[in-house]
């Protein structure tokens, strides 16, 4: 019988995924090397949430579309971090943990991240979003989509302002982030579910040393997780978020490293630009030193400083004055 320690084998596996997958120099050939049971069991151990993060709900209340299961990994959720009456900004937040489209760090880019902006008054919302190999775009853009209608819709309830509701993504999480903020659409008004009927336009993007292209820079093990061994090129095309950004994307915030050798920092530069040429506002912070997926970055006291960079931001937008709700 061998005994492996739940936490050391996720840090091994995503260690071996990323090290085959070093950004510009890794292959699609390389992710094809790893054996697709360690992918799986990557995924059903990371995606697991922490001890006590809150009660997940599920995005919809019988099978989600296109599921093809009936495990918890067939079924996105939604964990609410919600501010106590009376301390809210009236902001809200979707976050997107990362892991390659392939797992989730729901602890490190999740739970972490959401207490952290419940520390300056914004509601957060941790997604967990399905993953491949087993699914593939749209699902995951889907679940982004109803994440940002479900929390628009309830937003009274959940002491939000609809105007107010943002997304944040980590690494591939970014990647979904920023395909929710340039592949959205105004709702379906003679849809029979009223959450269909919202916006699925988020106010703002939080993107974190994100996945965005899928082009030169890209991160070969998302793209082959999301779309598949051998994806049409147009397809490629379309969820290379740079070249989909218009005056209607969402203002944008976006922390990298320059020493980010898993997913390059051009991914953060090209949006910025992209974002800069549509004239929509944005702020974008880079680090010489840090390695990727620093989360919160709490033992790093220069690196941790993006969130206060963040929480200027935000403040400077008028997303942390407190709204009567």
């Amino acid at each position: 019988m061998v005994t492996v320690r739940t936490s050391e084998f996720k840090v091994k596996v995503y260690d071996f995924l990323v090290r085959e997958n070093p950004g510009k120099g890794g292959t699609v050939n390389h992710m094809s090397r790893i054996p697709l049971v360690l992918v799986l069991m990557a995924g059903a151990l990371v995606a697991q949430a922490p001890p006590d993060m809150p009660k997940a709900d599920p995005l919809w209340p019988g099978a989600a579309p296109g599921a093809q299961g009936t495990q918890d990994e067939d079924q996105p959720t939604l964990a609410p971090y919600v501010v106590p009456q009376g301390r809210g900004t009236g902001t809200a937040v979707i976050v997107c943990p990362g892991g390659g489209y392939a797992h989730l760090s729901m602890d490190k880019e999740g739970d972490q991240v959401a207490r952290w902006l419940n520390s300056i008054g914004v509601a957060a919302f941790v997604l967990k979003y399905r993953l491949g190999p087993k699914y593939h775009h749209p699902v995951e853009l889907g679940d982004a989509q109803r994440a940002i209608r479900t929390v628009r819709y309830k937003a009274a309830d959940l002491r939000v302002l609809p105007d107010r509701i943002g997304i944040m993504g980590f690494s591939a999480g970014g990647h979904l982030a920023s395909t929710a903020g340039t592949h959205f659409d105004a709702g379906n008004a003679s849809a029979s579910d009223p959450i269909d009927r919202v916006s699925s336009r988020p106010d703002f993007l939080v993107l974190c040393y994100p996945v965005v292209t899928f082009g030169q820079f890209t991160h070969r093990g998302s793209l082959q997780m999301l779309l598949g061994d051998n994806p049409d090129p147009k397809l490629v095309e379309n969820l290379s978020n740079e070249l989909q950004v218009t005056p209607q994307t969402p203002p944008t915030f976006l922390f990298h490293t320059t020493a980010d050798t898993t997913v390059p920092v051009e991914n953060s530069v090209q949006f910025y630009m992209a974002l800069r040429k549509a004239g929509v506002p944005a702020e974008m912070h880079i680090y010489e030193r840090g390695p990727h997926g620093v989360g919160l970055a709490p033992t790093d006291a220069a690196l941790s400083s993006w969130l206060a960079r963040l929480a200027d931001w935000l403040r400077v937008r008028g997303l942390l004055n407190a709204a009567a709700k």
